[in-house]
């Protein structure tokens, strides 16, 4: 890796660093859902908490993204993490002083994720200037392990809630984002990372800057085409992500669900590291349809047969498609948008993959429970065709929309690969040189920098955790993993 923009030993600390913070905020997540729930046994409430952390990332996004190519993204990613990591404070004191209420969740959910969309939006900008063209996509590809810790964090925020209390996870939590924030701190890279280049617009009204991610995308419309396929995948991975669970319910018990979530994480992590190592191959839109197409297969076999065995086998197989599908599309964006806009293309990207997944949130409950549910129930509409296929009967309803959202899905992946501008992206020229510049190219930079901030900036001192590059702790069903709302490297 001696081409990389710093020493692989300081990227690897990076990422072990962010990792240790998403651990600890995964735990608070968790934590705070299963508060909600048992204080309130209300659905409608757990929910909402989703929806304050969603709808406050989509509005903030294009303006994270005119931040991300204006500031030092290094200290924007700090300032705007401790932010997020005060409101976890604020909570873990409501807590300790048993003041906690719901609507400090929702509050401090919306500051969190508002946050987080700056941290995360500056963060994936600055990636590709990091690790280089090269390794961009074993790198894309290895952030995804993150994603494997989302399911393994139920199992043991569940321990460590019985024994050191709600109030001493979000401890835990607030130690992993010093940690992380120290390593992020200590690392040396050049200002030529951290610092966006210059833009011809920053005279500009904010909102035309605000913009210059869709009106590069539209100009693009290969990416933009992408980008449209990507958000379609997040609302069918959001509806099968939501009725997983309910699904495996209506055969099996809690124990069995428990160990089918970690099988479903296990291939998660299993697809992070196979690209990791791999990086995908040279064509990437080949990674995305074929992806695609394999994780809808999947989709369709678990309607098969109300099966432990049959779950635990195809569960882990869709989730191994998650990282290629993920790490190939942030790869495409990066290396084939221009540096001096690809915070707010990242942006724009966020805001259309956010806006999809709340609505399959929102209309898969309904779905099933006044549509599917009933045409599968014995003597319902369908109980002698499709129910001689997948059965009848409880969960019977939401194999059927498995089903349907399987088959849509490799049907995505044939309309994608039909579309000539997706086919051809990969041809789109690189905005990335092929080698970042070199560690001692200029003077490093820490948080104080020892360049200093650029002319009529404000320095900007800020402690806080090493930056997630999704919005931040939203407490989700246990063991259910969350798609990426953008390309995003999380």
């Amino acid at each position: 890796m001696a081409d990389l923009a710093i020493p692989a030993r300081r990227l690897v600390a990076i990422w072990l660093a962010q990792l240790l913070s998403l651990i600890g905020s995964s735990l608070t997540a968790f934590v705070l859902g299963v508060w909600v729930y048992q204080q309130t046994g209300s659905v409608t409430q757990f929910a909402m908490i989703f929806l304050s952390a969603t709808l406050p990332a989509v509005l903030v996004a294009p303006f994270a993204g005119v931040l991300a190519d204006g500031r030092d993204r290094r200290k924007l990613m700090l300032a705007s993490d401790t932010v997020a990591a005060l409101g976890t404070a604020a909570l873990a004191l409501l807590v300790a002083s048993d003041n906690l209420a719901v609507w400090h969740i929702y509050v401090a959910g919306a500051v969190t994720a508002a946050a987080s969309t700056v941290q995360g939006v500056a963060y994936q900008s600055m990636t590709p200037s990091l690790v280089g063209k090269k390794h961009l996509g074993r790198f894309n590809g290895l952030m995804q392990v993150s994603r494997a810790v989302q399911i393994a964090a139920p199992l043991l925020a569940g321990v460590l809630v019985v024994t050191i209390g709600v109030a001493g996870v979000m401890a835990i939590d607030l130690v992993t984002f010093v940690i992380a924030a120290t390593t992020l701190m200590l690392v040396r890279i050049p200002s030529s990372i951290t610092r966006p280049p210059k833009s011809g617009d920053s005279a500009e009204p904010l909102l035309r800057r605000a913009a210059a991610g869709w009106r590069h995308l539209r100009d693009r419309p290969g990416l933009l085409q992408l980008m449209v396929v990507f958000a379609v995948y997040n609302f069918l991975f959001g509806i099968a992500g939501v009725l997983v669970q309910p699904l495996i319910l209506s055969f099996a018990d809690a124990d069995t669900l428990g160990v089918l979530m970690f099988a479903g994480g296990a291939g998660l992590f299993a697809g992070s590291l196979v690209m990791g190592a791999w990086g995908g191959p040279k064509r990437r839109i080949n990674a995305v349809c074929g992806g695609l197409a394999g994780g809808g297969v999947a989709l369709v076999l678990h309607s098969l047969s109300p099966s432990a065995w049959l779950i635990g086998i195809v569960a882990p197989l869709f989730l191994f498609m998650l990282p290629i599908i993920n790490s190939s599309t942030m790869t495409l964006i990066q290396t084939k948008t221009e540096p001096s806009v690809l915070g707010r293309v990242l942006a724009t990207a966020r805001v259309l993959g956010d806006a999809s997944v709340p609505l399959a949130y929102i209309i898969a409950g309904p779905l099933v429970d006044s549509f599917f549910e009933p045409l599968m129930q014995p003597g319902g509409a369908l109980a002698d065709s499709v129910g001689s296929v997948i059965g009848t009967g409880p969960g019977r309803g939401i194999a059927l929309l498995f089903v349907i959202t399987g088959t849509v899905m490799v049907v995505l992946a044939a309309v994608a690969w039909a579309r000539p501008g997706v086919r051809r992206v990969d041809d789109l020229p690189d905005a990335l040189p092929d080698e970042p510049a070199p560690a001692s190219a200029e003077p490093a930079e820490g948080v104080a920098g020892a360049a200093g901030p650029d002319a009529g900036e404000p320095a900007t001192v800020a402690a806080g955790p090493v930056p997630d590059t999704a919005p931040a702790p939203v407490p989700k069903p246990a063991g259910e993993p969350e798609p990426d709302t953008a390309p995003a490297t999380r």
